[in-house]
């Protein structure tokens, strides 16, 4: 296990002392806190801990007596420019926060009165940031070698990737409703038309549109993505299309939008049911002509993307009501995925569950062993409303949770442990008819690792049975190595040493 990285120096700027003292409270435990009430206090804190420990996060409120957020943080990015900026804000001023983005390098804007599960998010996304630019910064300094053994660091890099993120990623077992969009998305991804993916919230969305990129001809350009729920008209246009200098007030220099940074590549858009019609015009056009004219500009631009839209709304619908184009919702829905809820593919789950507990696992540094029978019945029972996400942020905490590497039902949030404790479970289903495994635990005999290992050979003798003995597609659809997976064969018995299919 790894050292606890010490915590991170966070500066607070603001001429309200009650929200210092807010901010403070609810970040005190993950961050070293510096407060300062002006600008010319916040100057002599960084000037004094440039030498000892930097501030790696600057989080500045806009309007101050004396001079604004943006003045003062595009001062830090020319002093400081290490640190991540930040500004909050209880205005929506579009100009500002563009002069403010551009003008001062700021990394995010937060909007007052501020949830703080929101800015605790925000911190540790920007913390790690941080982090991960000072690695960068350090790596490049050591890394002096050939460009030969750079270039074939490089292809291994990129086999990895494909192998992470392409279709192998949509983790499923055999028999789910995944199955058929693993197929689907590798077909697709060979062509070049847009795909629009609809499902709920935490499904995986995001995943399929990256497993289409990685899959298809344009893996080696970039994969862009935008949450366009997230910004209002005028700031999204900007993001998308880019701009000349000039084009507004604080556009000092021209710059690209994610459509020129996607060229050659796959720009994701998700939660495209949330823009408004004024806006759907002009990506329309861009679908239609591939070309569009940044903001300022004169010249058209002319690019090659392959647009994917997600939404976690019904388009037809909303197409009906007045309130998304028809025409746009042709054009993105040449061919539509739609993935559904966890709730409809439980059989998913214990492949899930296997997933997410190795990713703890590297996350957390911590050596674990996997879930215990009743957990997994527990699991498997529950309906999932917030689907996969809600999954993992369940994994991570019973991962915190365990004092043997085990997953006990004990740590299940009550919502979670209360499905299946009694004759049905959340959704009105008998135990039984909610966990598959049910006949196979009970069924089970002997010690714990006896009766684990019981579920664990029936899973890989079912798959690997679908599969025809083919040991590389059982391996996919299990989420393991060729070499990992024939391991654990051999050691169920359901291979012998020569690798020929054993009893069991």
């Amino acid at each position: 296990m790894g050292e606890a990285q010490p915590p991170l120096g966070l500066l607070v700027v603001d001429d309200e002392v009650r929200s210092l003292e807010a901010i403070e409270r609810t970040v005190e435990e993950e961050f070293t806190v510096f407060t300062a009430t002006n600008a010319e206090a916040a100057r002599e804190l960084l000037t004094t801990w440039a030498e000892r420990a930097p501030i790696a996060i600057v989080l500045c409120d806009q309007r101050m007596p004396g001079t604004s957020g943006v003045a003062f943080l595009k001062e830090v990015r020319e002093r400081w420019p290490q640190a991540i900026r930040i500004i909050l804000s209880g205005y929506t001023d579009a100009e500002a926060i563009i002069a403010g983005i551009n003008d001062a390098g700021i990394w995010q804007f937060l909007l007052k009165p501020w949830q703080p599960e929101q800015l605790l998010l925000v911190l540790r996304r920007a913390a790690e940031l941080w982090r991960l630019m000072r690695e960068h910064e350090r790596l490049t300094q050591e890394l002096r070698v050939s460009a030969p053994y750079l270039a074939g660091q490089v292809a291994q890099k990129r086999t990895e990737v494909h192998h992470r993120l392409g279709c192998d990623a949509i983790l499923c077992a055999p028999q789910s409703p995944l199955a058929e969009i693993r197929q689907l998305v590798a077909r697709l991804a060979t062509y070049d038309f847009p795909v629009l993916i609809t499902g709920e919230s935490g499904v995986g969305k995001e995943m399929v549109a990256r497993a289409l990129h990685y899959s298809s001809p344009r893996s080696e350009a970039p994969f862009v993505t935008q949450n366009c729920g997230a910004l209002p008209d005028t700031l999204l246009e900007s993001e998308l299309f880019g701009y000349r200098k000039g084009a507004f007030t604080g556009a000092n220099e021209d710059r690209a939008g994610l459509f020129q940074q996607a060229d050659g590549g796959t720009l994701f858009l998700d939660e495209i049911g949330d823009t408004s019609p004024a806006f759907q015009v002009k990506l329309l056009r861009v679908l239609q002509e591939g070309e569009f004219r940044p903001l300022g500009g004169n010249k058209p631009v002319r690019v090659n993307v392959r647009v994917v839209a997600a939404t976690n709304r019904n388009l037809a619908e909303e197409v009906q009501a007045g309130r998304f184009r028809e025409d746009l919702y042709y054009r993105l829905a040449t061919f539509a995925i739609h993935v559904p809820p966890l709730r409809e593919r439980q059989v998913d789950i214990p492949v899930l569950v296997e997933h997410l507990v190795a990713e703890a696992e590297k996350s957390l540094q911590k050596r674990l062993h996997g879930v215990t029978p009743a957990c997994l019945e527990r699991l498997t029972a529950y309906s999932w409303p917030g689907n996969v996400r809600e999954m993992a942020n369940e994994i991570l905490r019973l991962a915190v949770l365990s004092e043997d590497g085990w997953l006990h039902e004990r740590h299940l949030s009550p919502r979670i442990a209360a499905a299946g404790t009694t004759g049905r479970g959340s959704e009105g289903r008998t135990t039984a008819e909610s966990s598959p495994f049910t006949e196979i635990i009970g069924g089970a005999k002997g010690s714990l690792r006896a009766r684990l290992e019981a579920i664990e050979k029936a899973i890989i003798a079912e798959t690997f049975a679908s599969h025809r003995g083919n040991l590389s597609r059982t391996a996919r659809a299990l989420g393991l190595s060729r070499v990992g997976l024939r391991n654990k064969m051999t050691r169920l018995g359901l291979l012998n040493e020569e690798g020929q299919s054993g009893g069991g």
